[in-house]
């Protein structure tokens, strides 16, 4: 009898703490977060040669778009509308190169987090996606991801993103 109680107490302990962590988790208010538009750095041989176009336009609305309705339907962040914001940068599709500054917008529409996301183009069949999150109080870095899916035109830019949302931010541990 004694040897079932020394088997189930450390069943029952972590039992415990798994109910305890999901009630918090489950009491935890979502994060408010700026996701802004994904951005293209072309580092192809033709980035020169060949400006990005309505196609890669589309395409990046499409990855943003996937992008935001995943963190959305995940329950643990809640979207801050990015619409109106008139900075420079933004509106440049800049926002990668600015040192942070997404997130000095971000906390200006009241948001605990900014993401931007960004689409590397290798070659005109190769890229990577990423994603940088900071903390819209204090512009550090929460987080960054990086796709290792580097095949496809651009018409596979929102299925690299929607990979890197679905396996690496919402499957992390909060």
């Amino acid at each position: 009898m004694r040897h079932i109680a020394l088997v189930l107490a450390p069943a029952i302990m972590l039992a415990a703490l798994a109910a305890a962590r999901a009630a918090e988790t489950a009491a935890s208010p979502p994060v408010k977060i700026a996701v802004f538009p994904f951005e293209l750095e072309d580092f192809s041989a033709g980035a020169a040669y060949v400006a990005p176009d309505d196609i890669d336009r589309e395409q990046l609305r499409f990855s943003t778009e996937e992008a935001r309705r995943l963190i959305a339907a995940s329950g643990r962040y809640q979207l801050v509308d990015v619409s109106a914001v008139n900075e420079e940068a933004a509106k440049a599709g800049k926002l990668r190169e600015c040192a942070g500054c997404d997130a000095k917008i971000a906390a200006g529409l009241s948001a605990d987090q900014s993401m931007i996301g960004i689409v590397t183009r290798i070659t005109r069949t190769e890229y990577a996606v990423t994603y940088r999150i900071r903390n819209a109080r204090s512009g550090a870095l929460v987080d960054v991801k990086q796709t290792d899916l580097r095949m496809g035109a651009n018409v596979a830019w929102s299925r690299g993103a929607r990979w890197l949302i679905e396996n690496r931010l919402l499957e992390q541990v909060k």
